[in-house]
């Protein structure tokens, strides 16, 4: 039969179908049962709109068969079918949408028959704890549709619109990726007359008319033969086929049907107990997706361990989530979707090799296994899924054509989720500090990273160690018990809380009443530098340059001290020479006789984060030694200070090696150091 070209620039649109627009051959397979899929909506929508029509959506499947014999692979469904003009006009025009049609003709119908929803967003506060929040307000819901007549209701409570898969006209030419041949026999419903189309590419196709039993549309893929590149063949193999439906179609809302070969003992008289069985091939047809997804299901019908379940299936996670919550959201953007956080640490999860990102669902149809714009860096450890009908797909349906639609769901998962933690924080804290020793670290990283636009967001999911009370606390648990009339919340650095319980620069601090947060964490004082203040109170450490904790006499005989003996602090100096920026009289040392500090934006611990990275540039903070004016040490120094010069040297020396050590930094000549500890023993 004479074939007919393709409209519009049929081979360079063609060629650009198959060989540019889609990333992976085995999206043909998402598009055919997508447009499948489309078909039995069209047919089941006539339903609803029409005089005379009984279907049910149960009287719907899509049915998978391939042939490896043949090498072909057939996909058949008992949809609406099209008419000659229809296989002409949507087959024959490349990005020609018979859906976008449909829906542009039955505009008002469908909104009509389009499913209600609650806004989510506007009661957010009202949610139940984060373990519990299965909150999809579907109950609400459904008060709102109970007086409609019995099709809306119905249309509704499935969840029933004309889906936008097939909205570009282009999802069924992804077919000759894999194909060398593509046949189409369809029977429009309510017609006489079935018809096959056929093409093998650009050179254009063929309608004739053709004997078909039932409505519907069968498609025909004569696959390519394999080359060194390239299996097509593995578009036969049913394993391969489940996979491709499980992961792109699982949410169709028809059944997709395949006869799968599976494997059996061999029924036999012999009864002899100590021979092998013997086993047989049989066919058996299977449902290959789940049709109805979890997040779409009446929350009074799905339970915890469902929840958990589908994690674990979802996820390929061996454990339970740590939590989840189900969202149903409507206002700018409207979606469903289910947030998971997990139960411990992904091995890799602080490493490059860790992908963030949500999979990314257009009704029911899987378009992206990461959406990376879905969560912040702070986040990034949220498992789960979206899934919207709002989406604006680029013609591959592979990317996102508006990021403003992505920002708009975005910025409400980012509120959902730190309500959630939040609410965890406050009705299980063990659960909490659970979820804070396996990803605290990124929050506080976040604040980092964002240079504090994120501190707002994320300065109450905080968790530090309170010497005190000897627990774990947030920053407003700390305002809640500081003294009366403090007017600062105070941290001090170090490896470990024992280590940070031994500094000097505590000592007084504590003495005081006064809480002091332990940060152990490379990143903790990076942050907590950039918060700065919380609620109106000062953020300091317990080595900032001025802790303002003496009195006004107290600060009077240090200033007076400190003049008397500047000429002992100046001979301190000279002998330590660019080591320390300043020698001084200490205001916050009690029983200890010396310590570092710094003076400046870098502080000592900062310094040894930043010198411990693998790079070149190395950092110094300026370092103060702070000496103990009350302590016998000072006194033996000030007697030294016109008597022996040379011992005053070795002294000071020694105190900063001493201070050194205090604060967890190397000597830098440890072998003069020993030298020196003989020579005073000797």
């Amino acid at each position: 039969m004479k074939k007919k070209p393709f409209k519009a620039e049929s081979k360079r649109l063609l060629g650009l179908m198959i060989n540019s627009i889609y990333t992976h051959k085995e999206i043909f397979l998402r598009e055919l049962i997508s447009n499948a899929s489309d078909a039995m909506d069209k047919l089941y929508f006539k339903t609803l709109t029409e005089d005379g029509l009984s279907f049910d959506r149960s009287d719907f499947e899509i049915f998978i068969e391939a042939d490896k014999d043949n090498r072909t692979l057939t996909i058949r469904d008992n949809g609406l079918g099209m008419t000659k003009e229809e296989l002409e006009n949507n087959l024959g025009t490349i990005a020609k949408s018979g859906t976008m049609d449909f829906r542009q003709e039955n505009k008002d119908n469908l909104e009509k028959f389009k499913p209600e929803r609650m806004g989510e967003e506007e009661n957010e506060e009202e949610d139940d704890s984060a373990s519990e929040s299965q909150d999809t307000p579907l109950d609400a819901a459904e008060e709102t549709t109970a007086a409609q007549p019995a099709e809306e209701d119905e249309a509704k409570e499935a969840g029933f619109d004309i889906d936008i898969i097939g909205q570009f006209g282009v999802g069924f030419y992804s077919a000759f990726m894999v194909s060398k041949e593509i046949t189409v026999i369809s029977k429009a419903y309510g017609s006489n007359e079935a018809w096959r189309w056929q093409s093998e590419g650009a050179d254009g196709y063929s309608i004739e008319p053709y004997e078909k039993e039932g409505f519907g549309t069968t498609i025909i893929l004569a696959l390519k033969d394999n080359h060194d590149e390239e299996n097509y063949s593995q578009y036969l193999d049913q394993y391969k086929i489940q996979d491709i439906v499980k992961k792109y179609s699982d949410y169709i809302r028809y059944p997709i049907k395949m006869a799968l070969t599976k494997r059996r003992p061999k029924a036999t008289e012999d009864s002899d107990d100590k021979k092998a069985p013997e086993y047989e091939d049989y066919q058996e047809i299977d449902t290959l997706n789940s049709m109805v997804p979890l997040w779409r299901r009446n929350k009074n019908e799905v339970n915890g361990e469902d929840y958990e379940q589908f994690y674990m299936e979802k996820f390929s996670n061996y454990e339970i989530p740590l939590t989840y919550s189900h969202i149903s959201a409507e206002g700018t953007i409207s979606y469903d979707g289910i947030l998971y956080i997990p139960l411990n640490t992904p091995y890799n999860y602080y490493s490059k090799e860790y992908e963030k990102g949500l999979q990314l669902y257009a009704n029911g149809v899987l378009i992206m296994e990461k959406c990376a714009d879905l969560l912040p860096d702070c986040f990034s450890f949220v498992r789960g899924l979206v899934d919207s009908p709002d989406l604006s797909l680029n013609i591959s349906r592979e990317m996102l054509q508006q990021d403003r639609q992505v920002k708009a769901i975005a910025k409400s998962l980012d509120k959902r989720i730190k309500s959630d933690l939040l609410k965890l924080l406050k009705n299980d804290r063990e659960k909490y500090e659970g979820f804070f020793k396996n990803f605290g670290m990124q929050l506080k990283f976040g604040i980092y990273n964002s240079f504090g636009a994120d501190k707002d967001k994320l300065q109450d999911l905080l968790l530090y160690h309170s010497l005190k009370e000897d627990k774990m606390v947030t920053l407003a648990e700390y305002l809640e018990k500081m003294t009366e009339g403090q007017e600062t919340i105070y941290y001090a650095c170090g490896s470990s809380i024992s280590r940070i319980r031994q500094l000097p620069q505590t000592e007084l601090v504590l003495d005081k009443g006064y809480d002091i947060l332990a940060l152990t964490e490379d990143v903790d004082e990076f942050a907590i530098k950039i918060i700065n203040e919380y609620q109106g109170k000062t953020i300091k450490s317990v080595s900032d340059k001025d802790l303002d904790l003496e009195s006004k006499e107290e600060k009077e005989a240090t200033k007076e001290q400190a003049e008397t003996h500047k000429d002992l602090f100046t001979a301190m100096k000279e002998a330590l020479g660019d080591k320390v920026k300043e020698v001084r009289l200490s205001k916050r040392l009690k029983s200890h006789p010396i310590c570092l500090t710094s003076d400046g934006p870098l502080s000592i611990e900062m310094e040894k984060v930043l010198n411990s990275m693998p790079t070149d540039n190395q950092v110094k903070a300026d370092r103060v030694l702070e000496i103990n004016g009350n302590h016998p040490v000072f006194a033996a120094l000030t007697k030294l200070e016109g008597s022996d010069p040379e011992k005053l040297k070795t002294y000071t020396t020694l105190l900063y090696h001493q201070a050194l050590l205090i604060e967890g930094l190397t000597i830098e000549d440890p072998v003069s150091f020993a030298n020196s500890i003989c020579e005073l023993m000797s």
